[in-house]
């Protein structure tokens, strides 16, 4: 869970080390009272993790797995339709179950041989370049918890749905893991909160909410989209507009709600050579220059 999403559900730490999540009203567990205190239960769980040891397990109930099958079988037919060719790759390798929720060393098991990547487990909030900085090691923070049952079909906030469905699959395939390292690297090059930010946007419209034009249609190629039954079947309708770095990096956002602005790469290739090679070239003077404003 990166930053934004902290916004919606901040946590608070007890002086006993216990984490207590603090729920929007506006979120659909916000009145479970169960569903808070295993939201509490997960984020203890995550924040006792030691870092470089296996992700804790998480003993998910039953409730939790039937919603991982109900967004499981949601979205495969979606996906043959509507996901980029490098996503349905990186799937077919990484083979999730689909009738329960794999746990975080599990799937780290299953992506390593593939990418290199692994999972670490993340309570809430996860500053911007801890969170980027990690995909230069091959790590990804990710959340634990399930989406709440009411609302199967979308989350405002990144569940191990997201993670998992969203970011493992394109994990999984070589092209979109160079990418994720490429964003990695450009974290831990900058100084500057602003190039950071600028660099954490073209992020979010790329390999959170990115679309690309394949010969029969246009295509999701960003986690967010991939892993909500919901949104992967609006993103079509939306305002999509031309493929451009410093409209991505300047363009202002709500994670609460379905992206209306994405913008749309003619091909997988540009996204690797536009942002793959802004991410590898970029320096806090460059992003400086691109957004106009004075050495």
């Amino acid at each position: 869970m990166f930053e934004e999403a902290q916004y919606f559900a901040p946590i608070v730490t007890h002086d006993d080390g216990t984490q207590q999540v603090q729920l929007g009203s506006g979120h659909p567990g916000f009145a479970d009272p169960v569903y808070r205190q295993r939201r509490d239960a997960l984020a203890t769980l995550a924040s006792a993790w030691t870092p470089g040891g296996p992700s804790p397990f998480a003993p998910y109930t039953d409730e939790e797995h039937e919603v991982w099958r109900v967004v499981s079988d949601a979205l495969h037919a979606k996906h043959e339709r509507l996901a980029c060719t490098e996503f349905l790759n990186g799937k077919q390798r990484l083979a999730l179950p689909t009738d329960r929720v794999p746990q975080l060393e599990e799937v780290s098991d299953l992506l390593e041989p593939l990418t290199g990547f692994r999972y670490q487990p993340a309570a809430g909030l996860v500053a911007l370049r801890e969170f980027y900085g990690s995909l230069a090691d091959q790590r990804f923070w990710s959340t634990q918890y399930v989406r709440h049952h009411s609302s199967p079909l979308y989350t405002p906030e990144p569940d191990v749905l997201h993670e998992v469905v969203g970011h493992g699959n394109t994990l999984a395939d070589d092209r979109y893991a160079a990418l994720y390292r490429s964003a990695g690297r450009a974290a831990r090059r900058l100084e500057s909160d602003e190039a950071l930010q600028f660099v954490s946007k073209v992020f979010w419209f790329t390999l959170e909410f990115g679309v690309v034009r394949e010969p029969d249609g246009l295509k999701a190629y960003g986690a967010g989209i991939l892993s909500s039954p919901g949104e992967i079947e609006e993103f079509r309708s939306m305002d999509i507009r031309p493929f451009d770095v410093l409209a991505m990096g300047t363009l202002d956002y709500d994670i609460t709600v379905y992206q209306d602005v994405l913008f749309a790469a003619e091909s997988f290739g540009q996204v690797e050579d536009v942002v793959g090679t802004f991410w590898d070239e970029c320096s806090d003077d460059s992003i400086a220059a691109l957004r106009g404003v004075p050495a």
